[in-house]
């Protein structure tokens, strides 16, 4: 594969393939694509996976900044987020694949991977723009992220018209008028614009609450470096639930209205939403979990019973 590598170290084949691509190097991995597939290459092997596969998983990872623990794109490949550099992997979470020696890891600087997997040349400018709502006390608070409405460009989701858009009242004392807020989550997530994409709308220190709507197939395999609530709050999600370092099958988690899940710090899953549904994420931000965690200091469980 010769290569090209740019001023942003970007390396590209010096010309594109019958079909129109150039061909993209990371380290040891090259990637290529045709019209259907994307063949991916590495010392010790190689896998191909659906172009729409791999084009949906790395646009999230980029969005999400590489998100936090893992992110596969498939049984196969993906990153691993350390907070400034990442790794990119092939087999190295399949226990298949590493046993037979299979595998390949490159860890690299953030910019740099991002620098090949981000650039944008379509025209969809209001996607990629997205404000990503990060409340740093609570969605309505003044001088925090505001409410959604038809006015802000949330038009009420076509699944949930029959959510009620009232919001609460709120009688606060003289002199308390800043300091108490309060607003409706359903009629605020049955608005939201993107799936499968937590919004931050209260926090308490490192304790978030993020809710985000679901609808279809989650489109990465999220890898937990630390325990996840999850709170179903209406209709039905269906979680498949892998061992996180092997894939091995763990279960099969339905989860309907009103059911509540814990997932350990050692799984990964992916969900799949047959309708539009509303799912609170309750996450724990603090920096100093995944250590805690891999070390054995802390259990890859939330509570003993």
């Amino acid at each position: 594969m010769a290569t090209t590598e740019t001023e942003s170290s970007v390396q590209t084949t010096d010309e594109r393939n019958p079909e129109g691509y150039l061909g993209f190097r990371l380290g040891e991995f090259e990637f290529g694509r045709d019209d259907y597939f994307v063949y991916i290459n590495w010392p010790t092997g190689r896998h191909v996976m659906s172009a729409d596969t791999f084009l949906k998983a790395l646009q999230r990872d980029v969005a999400w900044e590489f998100f936090y623990g893992i992110v596969n794109f498939d049984g196969v490949i993906g990153t691993v987020n350390h907070y400034g550099d990442v790794d990119l992997f092939a087999g190295r979470y399949n226990d298949g694949w590493r046993k037979a020696e299979l595998d390949h890891l490159e860890n690299l600087p953030t910019a740099r991977i991002k620098a090949t997997f981000g650039p944008k040349n379509g025209s969809n400018k209001a996607a990629i723009t997205r404000h990503r709502v990060t409340a740093q006390r609570m969605v309505g608070v003044p001088g925090d992220e505001g409410l959604r409405s038809d006015d802000t460009g949330h038009p009420v989701n076509r699944h949930f018209h029959d959510v009620p858009q009232d919001e609460p009242e709120i009688h606060a004392e003289p002199g308390f008028e800043g300091d108490v807020a309060a607003f409706n989550l359903f009629a605020y997530l049955s608005r939201s614009d993107v799936t499968w994409n937590p919004s931050v709308v209260a926090a308490c220190k490192d304790s978030l609450a993020c809710p985000t709507t679901e609808e279809y197939i989650l489109p990465i395999i999220h890898g937990n470096d630390r325990v996840e609530w999850f709170v179903q709050l209406s209709d039905k999600i269906i979680w498949d639930v892998e061992d996180r370092d092997t894939g091995t099958v763990r279960a099969t988690v339905v989860m309907k209205a009103g059911d509540v899940c814990a997932m350990p710090a050692d799984i990964r899953h992916q969900g799949y939403s047959p309708k539009r549904s509303m799912l609170l994420v309750w996450e724990n931000a603090d920096a100093e979990l995944p250590e805690l965690i891999s070390s054995g200091k802390l259990p890859t469980y939330p509570v003993d019973l």
